[in-house]
């Protein structure tokens, strides 16, 4: 059986993290629609960004980018490089290890400047 092995949870958290990003560029766009309609329409709209709930969000949008990259490489290894299919665990943890080496310190960063009181 396939079920719970590491390549059916990696496929799951590549099409969830596809989708979160999905989402948010039609935040983006919803947004960047409204300059259009005036300055007053867009300031209502950006003050979101600043409180610190949507911070959380915007980093945990950041951590899906990187997420989805880095196992897009992993996949891109397996599909063009035959003998990947060997190193399907290693290229597993290579994907969590670059993932988290990338995404913790822009975590940090990002949420450093937020002002929770």
């Amino acid at each position: 059986m396939y079920r719970g092995q590491f390549g059916m949870w990696l496929w799951i958290l590549h099409r969830l993290t596809g989708v979160g990003i999905l989402g948010f560029l039609f935040l983006h766009i919803a947004d960047t629609y409204l300059v259009g309609l005036g300055p007053s329409y867009y300031e209502d709209l950006v003050f979101l960004y600043k409180i610190p709930p949507f911070r959380i969000i915007e980093v945990l949008l950041v951590g899906a980018v990187l997420f989805h990259a880095s196992n897009g490489l992993r996949i891109i290894l397996l599909d063009f490089w035959e003998s990947a299919i060997k190193y399907h665990k290693q290229l597993f943890y290579f994907t969590l290890a670059l993932f988290l080496v990338l995404w913790l310190p822009a975590a940090i960063i990002m949420l450093s400047s937020v002002k929770w009181t």
